[in-house]
């Protein structure tokens, strides 16, 4: 028996060294989440499998039965609607971080205030305004609630390129395929390929804040995660990341 034991606890060990947390996280968490969960991986010996997408996509694959132990979101309204679903738990939801909302140009190019007076379309002169889809994912809804509150929208829709996730519409501007995007700020900390031309003032679009919980099928491991991304290692990789803290 005595020889046993020693086995069992390497058995065990390898088992728990093995245990999974899977994260569906929007899309622009990625280059900040890549690194905490790595981070966290080498102190704890937890795998972190991470799946980054839009919003609605993401709440839409939990909600056919994807295999999510967390959800990470850019908007309250896709977590409301999982909550209302019951399919997370909602002792565990809570406001993970916030952001801003930033008008990017490819390259280098001068700055501008964002406001009422704002000659969008002839900053584009001709080219397309990128951003993610704005009657679905929370960044294009987001900007397109701006636009409209400064009485930009009507005047610059027929110029907006629409993308799956603001990653995508990050991607666009960077390589030249659109002259400007809008973004969170987040994104274009993450990308050295874009200028941060001007930030849209806050009260022109309601508070950007990215709420995460644990799904009803969250493994054991995945609370520890979760509280980890609450903590303040994890909080100071988003905070150099372009994310701000919440009260």
């Amino acid at each position: 028996m005595r020889l046993a034991l020693p086995i069992l606890a390497l058995v065990l060990s390898a088992q728990t060294a093995l245990a999974d947390v899977t994260v569906f996280a929007a899309a622009s968490l990625k280059t900040a989440l890549d690194q905490i969960a790595q981070d966290w991986s080498a102190q704890t010996g937890t795998r972190v499998t991470l799946s980054y997408g839009g919003t609605p996509a993401l709440a839409r694959q939990i909600a056919e039965g994807a295999p999510a132990d967390i959800f990470l979101s850019a908007s309250k309204a896709w977590m409301d609607d999982l909550q209302d679903k019951t399919l997370i738990r909602p002792e565990t939801r809570r406001d993970l971080l916030g952001n801003r909302l930033v008008l990017v140009a490819h390259g280098d190019a001068p700055p501008v205030t964002v406001d009422a007076s704002l000659d969008l379309p002839g900053l584009l002169q001709g080219g397309k305004l990128a951003m993610a889809l704005v009657d679905a994912v929370p960044a294009g809804q987001y900007g397109k609630e701006a636009l409209t509150t400064l009485g930009l929208w009507a005047a610059v829709e027929p110029s907006v390129v629409q993308s799956e996730n603001v990653r995508t519409a990050l991607h666009l501007v960077a390589l030249g395929e659109a002259p400007l995007g809008i973004v969170y700020a987040s994104d274009a900390v993450a990308e050295p390929g874009v200028t941060v031309i001007g930030t849209f003032p806050e009260d022109s679009h309601q508070p950007i804040v990215f709420p995460a919980a644990l799904t009803v099928e969250a493994g054991p491991d995945a609370m520890a995660f979760l509280d980890h991304l609450s903590g303040p290692a994890a909080q100071e990789v988003f905070q150099a990341n372009g994310f701000l803290a919440l009260p």
